[in-house]
């Protein structure tokens, strides 16, 4: 089954500084048909403007990953990390049992990104923060995991959650292909350009939410950049 959520019917929000788009329930938006997909709980489609960004929040007992599109996000937290995330790179945050933090776009442009939330294995634990590149050549033509609490993903930046966050770049006329586990949540969004998944359209920043389908083949109508978690 795959169902395409495309971008113009999500729900989101225009702040002026923030224009979010949410393929899950998330702030306003409430539709009791999409508030998870497996452990996936959320996937924002962000853009925040130049010299804006999130002031200091809390979060506990949840993995949030951050895939920045365009531009660059800065990070700071309670612990005293800080680091900035370029275009293409992936930051984590495991919440555990609480943290603050804020992060700002100190950039001159635009910064879009997704934002990923995935449901813990295991409440509690140390909360932690980390962020490593994923140049987007080293992704051409296959899934490269980025994030993840499966063993074996040892190049990863670790989850504490049973799931995956991959990464590809596929020129036009080339293709992918992903396996997963039976009973296995996938959701798939390309960051740009549009794909076909197993015969079916997705465009750029649609999601698609997957399942009963082990063997996923994309295939690239444009230049594209796809996402795609694998979740309990």
């Amino acid at each position: 089954m795959i169902e395409v959520r495309t971008f113009d019917k999500l729900g989101g929000a225009d702040h002026g500084w923030l224009k979010t788009k949410h393929h899950f329930s998330f702030a306003d938006y409430h539709d009791p048909e999409r508030m998870h997909w497996g452990a996936l709980r959320v996937w924002n489609d962000d853009e925040i403007a130049s010299g804006t960004g999130f002031a200091p929040h809390p979060h506990a007992n949840m993995e949030i990953i951050t895939y920045v599109r365009q531009g660059a996000i800065t990070h700071r937290d309670s612990l005293g990390n800080e680091g900035r995330t370029e275009a293409g790179d992936v930051q984590v945050m495991s919440a555990g049992t609480g943290i603050r933090h804020s992060e700002h776009n100190l950039e001159q442009e635009t910064t879009t990104l997704f934002q990923i939330w995935i449901l813990p294995t295991r409440t509690g634990g140390q909360p932690g923060w980390g962020t490593k590149p994923f140049p987007r050549d080293a992704r051409a033509g296959r899934f490269v995991t980025l994030a993840s609490g499966i063993e074996g993903d040892d190049d990863a930046l670790p989850i504490r959650a049973d799931a995956r966050v991959l990464g590809a770049t596929l020129k036009a006329g080339s293709r992918a292909s992903y396996t997963a586990a039976p009973g296995r949540h996938l959701y798939l969004a390309p960051a740009t350009g549009a794909v076909e998944v197993n015969g079916v359209r997705v465009n750029a920043r649609d999601g698609a939410a997957i399942t009963d389908v082990e063997t996923l083949t994309v295939a690239a109508l444009d230049d594209s950049e796809i996402v795609l978690v694998d979740a309990a």
